[in-house]
């Protein structure tokens, strides 16, 4: 069996900023210090009108290209996660293959999940290394999330964030992606949805009609819903329980991992997590405050940054746990 690893990680962000001043502005009663409070973001990069996920996932792909000397031709498989695809057909990742100068013989699709997409792509990455389909793996993750939110929706606008990441998963000599422990649960499927927009429920002068909630929060059917406490609730009781499970099935003990890197929610949801898990807080990464939850590429980021800032060294075992919308989760264990 062909062994993998993740050799390198590139990011994109927009250009455009929305700090929590601009937000503070919107909402009354809301100020900078208590969106920063509750969140533990200070400013999030938001797409422009005519920027796509597309286009995102193409500049981190560049970099990543650039950064690390890769030659596209050496792609054989494009992995794109998104939920805010450019086109409902065709696929994002085929456009891409033709953007990036991959070869024709390159492999190409797009998958449809959000926070726990990563640890997915990287599953769907091991196992196409695994079975000898690929050799150089690039998993592109890409999300413009803002586009689903009404500007006046202030429990997701002071969220969420637009972002891209790039990965590369190569053949390598010994496995440095762990096993995979992978959950669903489609009976929460209405806990974080954009109800209309799709061939269930297609948008119309009715979906488009504007509600506020006893919050304040205005949205539409057209808009993201979020239903913030009941996607807290699963959190806290489905990723303890997965860490568990990720280190037993991969035969070791938290003392064994050097750093946890979660999906990047929000800081409350996370100092929660982090106490619940009982992980020590120099091992719990956390880095978001300038970009928001950027749903797929939240960990990516971290993960990035981490090396970046000298958190992570080569060598280092580190847990990732994505969990969201779905509802689904996932986690894994690198060696980095």
């Amino acid at each position: 069996m062909h062994c993998s690893s993740i050799r390198h990680i590139s990011y994109s962000l927009p250009d455009k900023i929305l700090t929590n001043a601009d937000l503070a502005s919107l909402y009354p009663g809301w100020t900078e210090a208590k969106i920063l409070e509750k969140t533990g973001i200070s400013q999030r990069h938001v797409v422009t009108d005519t920027e796509t996920a597309g286009d995102l996932a193409e500049r981190a792909a560049i970099k990543l290209f650039d950064e690390h000397q890769i030659d596209p031709q050496t792609i054989d498989f494009i992995l794109l996660a998104t939920q805010s695809p450019d086109y409902f057909l065709p696929t994002t990742a085929c456009m891409l293959q033709h953007r990036l100068g991959i070869a024709t013989t390159a492999g190409a699709l797009d998958f449809n999940l959000g926070c726990s997409a990563y640890v997915y792509g990287l599953s769907l990455a091991k196992g196409l290394i695994a079975g000898g389909i690929a050799a150089n793996v690039l998993l592109l993750t890409a999300e413009t999330y803002t586009k689903h939110i009404h500007p006046m929706d202030k429990s997701a606008r002071t969220i969420f964030g637009d972002a891209a990441s790039a990965t590369l998963i190569s053949v390598a000599e010994t496995e440095r992606i762990w096993q995979f422990q992978l959950g669903t649960d489609g009976s929460g499927f209405d806990k974080l949805i954009v109800p209309a927009g799709g061939m269930r429920l297609e948008r119309s002068s009715k979906t488009a009609l504007e509600i506020t909630d006893d919050s304040g929060n205005t949205r539409s059917q057209d808009h993201l819903f979020m239903d913030g406490t009941e996607i807290f609730s699963f959190t806290i009781t489905t990723v303890p329980r997965t860490v568990k499970e990720t280190l037993e099935k991969n035969g070791l003990k938290m003392e064994n991992i050097d750093l946890f890197v979660f999906h990047q929610a929000n800081k409350y949801m996370l100092d929660f997590l982090c106490k619940k898990c009982k992980i020590a807080p120099e091992k719990f990464y956390m880095n978001f405050a300038d970009c928001g939850n950027t749903v797929s590429s939240s960990i990516p980021i971290a993960l990035a940054r981490a090396a970046k800032d000298g958190t992570l060294k080569p060598g280092m075992k580190v847990m990732l746990v994505g969990f969201g919308v779905g509802l689904s989760w996932g986690a894994t264990i690198i060696t980095w």
